[in-house]
């Protein structure tokens, strides 16, 4: 019985250290191959591919810099270059005929740039007047009053701002200062007519005492709010 005891415990050591050997390979079995995967994976990261756009899937609403930078790049470039049109166009000469009114009209011509005030306008006029109408002398160019198309005309409007906003009187036009008829013979409400007539200058002091008498008596100041469906030329 004995001899059987002591077979028996040396057989469960046995099994036990084997099981105890066979474990222990299989924890170094599995470290080594961690070790070894590691620097694998480290270069299968390295390797991934750059993400990308899928060129199939809208992406205009996204933020892009590089994209608004160009888009903000062309809207200063097309600013820049409106500003400088506008330059050229103010510095562009435009011929006036004018009628000095006095009661009478002395019809006369001059040239100033487009940009020029109407301030500075009758002041030119007042120097190139003033040999034929000596009191004028004793004027400014604020003492007298530019009177296009029935409208009194601001002394700060400017001929470029006339032109460019195609501004209408209750006669004609106010951006045409030469003077022509219109030779069209259509008798059509619908198409404007081009027919233009001479700015009168006179002095201010001669309006307030006849703007109750034709044809200072249709004669308003410049409205930009109002607008003049068809012209009249007759005092109503």
């Amino acid at each position: 019985m004995r001899r059987r005891k002591g077979r028996r415990k040396r057989k469960e050591r046995r099994r036990r250290r084997l099981r105890s050997e066979k474990k222990s390979r299989m924890m170094l079995s599995f470290d080594a191959e961690e070790i070894v995967e590691e620097p694998e994976k480290l270069e299968k990261k390295k390797e991934k591919a750059p993400v990308t756009k899928n060129p199939d899937v809208a992406t205009d609403f996204l933020p892009d810099k590089e994209r608004d930078e160009k888009i903000q790049m062309e809207k200063d470039r097309q600013k820049k270059e409106w500003l400088q049109r506008q330059i050229e166009m103010k510095n562009e000469l435009v011929e006036v005929t004018y009628s000095y009114w006095d009661g009478h009209g002395h019809r006369r011509k001059t040239s100033v740039k487009k940009g020029t005030t109407i301030s500075s306008f009758l002041e030119k006029v007042r120097k190139d007047l003033v040999n034929d109408f000596h009191e004028l002398k004793r004027l400014n160019g604020s003492d007298l009053m530019y009177v296009k198309e029935d409208i009194i005309l601001p002394s700060d409007m400017t001929f470029y701002k006339l032109i460019v906003s195609k501004a209408r009187g209750k006669s004609g036009p106010l951006f045409h200062f030469d003077v022509h008829d219109d030779v069209r013979l259509v008798n059509d409400v619908r198409i404007e007519k081009d027919e233009s007539h001479p700015g009168k200058v006179c002095e201010r002091s001669w309006y307030e005492k006849h703007k109750h008498i034709f044809p200072a008596s249709r004669w308003e100041q410049f409205d930009p709010d109002k607008s003049f469906d068809k012209y009249t030329l007759k005092s109503l």
